[in-house]
């Protein structure tokens, strides 16, 4: 058994196959996901699994060079915004409408769905080098 990281043996293995400049969304209950997409359900509950925890947790374990989430989170869900910045750190964070962030989902490697009941709790991470 692992001692640490992701235990969720599909979460990790879908993680691990991502190379540079994929593209993962973690995303609230609410966001439309193609169904086609893969995805990894971890909602089990109203607002479980957490946005910011699974996000932290993911961080952890990859490198990213960019996150992008929806313009409309600054002024809807201002605290969950300030939350991921700061857990983002040196990962540059961009903006675009809801829409557009809908519209670049949809080319993402892969949807990992919170409980997240927070309204644009969203974020796409794009894969970066540890080198």
């Amino acid at each position: 058994m692992m001692r640490r990281g992701i235990l969720h043996p599909e979460l990790a293995a879908l993680l691990a196959a991502c190379g540079h400049l994929d593209e993962i969304c973690v995303a609230d209950a609410g966001l439309p996901i193609p169904p086609e997409m893969p995805r990894v359900d971890l909602a089990y509950a109203p607002g479980r699994a957490p946005f910011i925890d699974v996000v932290e947790v993911i961080l952890g374990e990859m490198v990213f060079e960019r996150a992008l989430v929806a313009e409309e989170a600054a002024t809807r869900s201002p605290e969950m915004l300030a939350r991921l910045r700061g857990i983002l750190g040196a990962v540059a964070c961009e903006s675009a409408s809801h829409e557009e962030f809908k519209n670049r989902v949809t080319r993402a490697r892969l949807v990992v769905r919170t409980g997240e009941f927070t309204p644009y709790a969203n974020v796409l991470l794009r894969c970066g080098v540890p080198f």
